[in-house]
């Protein structure tokens, strides 16, 4: 397992420069979103009593936002709004993500690629995996979303007719637990299929060389995820002692390491399927 996560922390290194690439898109990403989320909070928040916070003016705010938001059509164009940005990330995310893939294999010495610190492939592998990367992104994404058919009503009815967090609790988690082990293993297959599509492997031969090592693949991916979880814990917790400018640095900061610890988690997935193909 360490020789793959080695040799996915040097095929991570030589797309630094995309690395970069892909933590530019995600923090203007996160800021369109703030901004948006601050333009339909912030009037909002500007009506709530907070001079005179009684009972009744706040029942009285509750009751105006409830009868706005039921009976008038003032939330339509920030939904049709918020349904633009997330069909523009499920446009431009594969299209990064067919260019990092092809890249990632055509740099991999186990394919004969460059040792060097060579130019990589990124826009020839748009140009070249963006159709099958994306229905199967596209593809994914709706499976994964699929078990809230019934999840999310079972919830609903949970927190309604429980009495107390513990009842509600024992209700949800088992069905919130098979949909997390649903969507990581959708993850593992989808990427593993991407993978394929992007290197011209074929997708069904990934995905039948993914099933047949699920162990040594699954154990790398938990490993490398458990490294993000465990640096993201750690900057929170530093956070949380130094708060501050150098927290809000800090957190800046760490959106990069975040990229950096995405890549070379795909890298190290790709070369323990790639050291799997023979």
């Amino acid at each position: 397992m360490k020789i793959y996560m080695k040799q996915g922390w040097q095929l991570a290194v030589k797309h630094f420069h995309l690395i970069i690439l892909l933590f530019l898109y995600q923090l203007l990403w996160g800021f369109f979103l703030y901004r948006f989320i601050d333009s339909v909070v912030s009037p909002l928040l500007r009506r709530f009593p907070a001079d005179y916070p009684s009972d009744t003016a706040v029942h009285l705010f509750l009751t105006e936002a409830q009868f706005q938001l039921l009976k008038t059509d003032i939330l339509m164009p920030y939904v049709w709004m918020l349904g633009g940005l997330f069909v523009i990330r499920m446009l431009l995310t594969p299209l990064f993500n067919a260019g990092l893939f092809y890249s990632l294999h055509h740099s991999s010495t186990r394919s004969g690629g460059a040792t060097g610190g060579g130019g990589t492939k990124f826009i020839e592998g748009i140009r070249k995996a963006w159709k099958p990367v994306m229905l199967l992104y596209w593809l994914e994404a709706v499976l994964a979303l699929a078990p809230a058919w019934w999840v999310l009503p079972h919830t609903l009815e949970a927190y309604l007719q429980g009495d107390s967090t513990a009842d509600l609790l024992q209700a949800v988690l088992p069905g919130a637990g098979l949909w997390l082990l649903w969507g990581s293993l959708l993850h593992l297959l989808f990427l593993a299929m991407q993978l394929g599509a992007a290197s011209n492997e074929g997708i069904l031969h990934s995905l039948w060389r993914a099933l047949r090592h699920i162990v040594s693949y699954a154990a790398i991916s938990l490993v490398m995820w458990a490294i993000g979880a465990g640096l993201g814990l750690l900057i929170t917790s530093v956070s949380l002692l130094w708060a501050g400018l150098f927290a809000l640095v800090l957190h800046q900061g760490y959106n990069l390491v975040r990229t950096l610890v995405r890549v070379w988690t795909i890298a190290s997935q790709y070369e323990c399927l790639q050291s799997q193909s023979k």
